[in-house]
């Protein structure tokens, strides 16, 4: 089930589209909007999402876009409404986007898998990728310590994406194109939202790491890469179903701040640390019941004393 699961989230990373042998895109199979057909790493949907809106033609394929007229390529564009004066640039942006292509009258397009040399699909492939192997064979020790957790699936699938920098912060959305205004972290205000800055070195977030290392009675400097925050914390310990314990923590401590991140910036509430610490602590016991043949602790016991019920 993991493995099925997971390779349906990394194939949107690992599927590339190709064109046809001569170099244009056929575009019989290829969506206009939501495809990432155009020379960068998203979609026209997410990069013009207010074009997307306005379109009368969501869901249609290339070759349905436009045709072909005195043997030269012509898009037919449709809108429901004449375009804002303030979207006329973005428009401008949108066609020369669009116009890079060649759409090629005979040709054909294919999806790649590109974590295989072949170019197809093999659950040996997405397996390694899964585990942390590069496609060159070599491993990742932090990769190879998450999918040894167990936790449940769709955790360890936001965890995997956590450590390869994937999640859809507000930089990671400005490096793909995205026009985003406000590209501050939504909990202080104050630095860019980054993935280091945002879970880790944030003034209102990294009391909370404070916290969690006082259990152990230790104190260190926290890296910003988070693969190498990931390991550092499952270094302080080396004891068996401790060391099990306090590498899920880190997973539900990271889920909850995303999940807090998001309550604030699409509702409007502002961040609480107490219930922040709480709802990861809840995570944690869910996980430790399933996980721990002799875990019978109910949560208001275990909780009252986070130190002793995690290490």
């Amino acid at each position: 089930m993991v493995l099925m699961m997971s390779s349906m989230h990394i194939s949107t990373e690992l599927l590339h589209l190709s064109t046809s042998s001569n170099g244009g895109w056929g575009g019989e199979r290829v969506k206009f909007w939501e495809d990432k057909w155009i020379h960068d790493e998203v979609s026209l949907e997410v990069k013009y999402p207010r074009l997307f809106l306005i379109s009368e033609q969501q869901n249609q394929l290339i070759q349905q876009m436009g045709g072909y007229k005195d043997g030269e390529w012509e898009w037919n564009l449709s809108w429901r409404r004449p375009l804002f004066d303030n979207e006329i640039a973005m428009a401008v942006n949108f066609l020369k986007d669009v116009e890079r292509s060649v759409i090629q009258q005979n040709g054909r397009d294919a999806w790649v898998w590109m974590a295989d040399p072949s170019g197809s699909y093999s659950v040996q492939s997405a397996y390694k990728v899964m585990r942390g192997s590069i496609v060159d064979g070599i491993k990742d020790r932090a990769f190879e310590e998450l999918w040894q957790l167990k936790i449940p699936t769709k955790y360890a699938v936001f965890a995997w994406r956590r450590l390869r920098d994937r999640l859809p912060t507000r930089i990671n959305l400005h490096r793909r194109q995205i026009d985003i205004l406000d590209r501050h972290c939504p909990f202080c205000s104050r630095e860019e939202e980054e993935e280091g800055h945002l879970f880790f070195h944030c003034n209102r977030i990294i009391r909370i790491w404070w916290e969690s290392l006082s259990w152990v009675n230790k104190s260190a400097a926290f890296p910003k890469d988070p693969r190498q925050h990931f390991l550092q914390h499952g270094d302080i310990l080396n004891e068996g179903r401790r060391v099990t314990r306090w590498k899920c923590w880190w997973v539900a401590v990271t889920w909850t701040i995303w999940q807090q991140r998001n309550t604030i910036v699409f509702s409007n509430e502002t961040l609480d640390s107490n219930k922040l610490i709480g709802e990861a602590a809840f995570l944690l016991w869910t996980w430790l019941r399933h996980l721990e043949k002799d875990f019978f602790f109910h949560f208001n016991q275990w909780s009252s004393n986070l130190r002793e019920g995690i290490v």
